[in-house]
């Protein structure tokens, strides 16, 4: 077994603050993971990032950060189009990397990435990690034991996440660690509310179901202008995407990520078959979520805190390096999401249905979580 893991945290912003530098510095994770190195280009925002959280290092550049021989694997808590250049840069450094969602823009990104880190035998998790949840895990067994019959049609999707952002408390304050600037949120590239959270609707969907085959879409922009502190945000990234996805066999599923309005329950499915149905987390009359149900390091303090589910993405990675057993919230599943949502707005572009081409190993029936009984 490793010693305890160095972790760098790449961006001291929202997700930064919230999912990395506080949990990592609760006492009850200090035996397997510490605070190594912080970075951010916003000067002295590391360093107040530092003094709050006792990370060991601040520095303004990441390159200082990858050079910190104390830093075993980073967290990637940058805007989401810069994750394919750092993560390729952190390789070449020999740092094990944690991805915020989504891994990567563009699919062929996220392949390069995987190759490169599998050459240097560096581990790589991404979030979202959501079949980590039971009732995904019960979501999936239900269907695999023919619970709801032929399967039939679906749907999944988000909305109205762009305005939380806007008022987020972590950007609404006068210091460094709560004046977060949210304006890529609605910029190209990585912007918009497929990469933001539709990514954890898709990873919930073929997580359960496995990987879709093809896509279409239409896409386009409702708001071109956003406002924050007084500040006008020009918005160039599509804020209302609806997708159609095949699964094979007949199956469909409707897909969106826009502005306002939901069919579904949070950000999971509803999957409907010839003999039952799953929607949110109830099959039928069975409730998928049972007491005392949560991700498996969520304890103490952790259980209540904000970003919960990265913290549990972050410590997969902690336990792959120090115990080399592998998590199930993998680079090719990521991939394969990231590959929906690229393949969405090349058909909504083109007016063309896309083939898709990367899939990912599915959880078979022996790991999946018991269903009630």
């Amino acid at each position: 077994m490793a010693e305890k893991v160095g972790m760098g945290v790449v961006g001291a912003g929202s997700i930064g603050i919230r999912a990395a530098l506080a949990h990592l510095s609760q006492q009850d994770v200090q035996d397997r993971v510490y605070l190594a190195a912080v970075c951010d280009p916003v000067p002295g925002r590391a360093e107040a990032a530092k003094e709050r959280f006792g990370v060991v290092s601040a520095y303004e550049r990441y390159e200082d950060l990858l050079a910190d021989p104390a830093v075993d694997a980073i967290t990637l808590c940058t805007p989401i189009g810069m994750h394919y250049a750092q993560a390729l840069q952190a390789i070449e450094a020999g740092k094990h990397i944690h991805f915020n969602k989504t891994m990567t823009v563009e699919s062929a990104e996220a392949s390069d990435v995987i190759a490169r880190a599998q050459a240097r035998g560096l581990k790589l998790v991404a979030s979202p990690g959501m079949m980590l949840w039971p009732h995904n895990q019960r979501a999936r067994r239900a269907i695999l034991e023919g619970r709801l019959g032929t399967l039939v049609w679906g749907a999944a999707g988000a909305s109205g996440v762009a305005q939380y952002h806007l008022k987020e408390p972590v950007r609404q304050g006068n210091d460094l660690l709560s004046n977060i600037d949210p304006s890529w949120y609605f910029r190209r590239p990585g912007g918009g509310p497929q990469y933001d959270v539709t990514v954890y609707c898709l990873h919930n969907l073929t997580g359960i179901l496995g990987p879709a085959r093809r896509v279409t879409a239409l896409s386009g922009l409702v708001i071109p202008e956003r406002e924050y502190r007084g500040q006008r945000i020009h918005c160039d990234m599509d804020d209302s995407t609806v997708m159609l996805l095949d699964f094979g066999n007949a199956f469909y599923a409707f897909v969106y990520g826009t502005v306002t309005g939901k069919l579904t329950d949070g950000f999971q499915p509803s999957i409907f078959g010839t003999e039952g149905s799953i929607i949110g987390t109830q099959l039928g009359d069975i409730d998928l979520t049972l007491p005392g149900d949560l991700m498996p390091h969520h304890e103490g303090a952790h259980k209540t805190m904000e970003e919960r589910h990265v913290f549990e993405d972050l410590m997969q990675l902690v336990d792959w390096i120090r115990d080399d057993k592998a998590s199930i919230a993998t680079a090719e599943h990521a991939r394969h999401v990231i590959e929906i949502i690229e393949a969405g707005y090349r058909a909504a572009e083109t007016g063309q249905t896309q083939d898709l081409t990367t899939t990912f190993d599915v959880l078979p029936l022996d790991q999946l979580a018991e269903l009630p009984a």
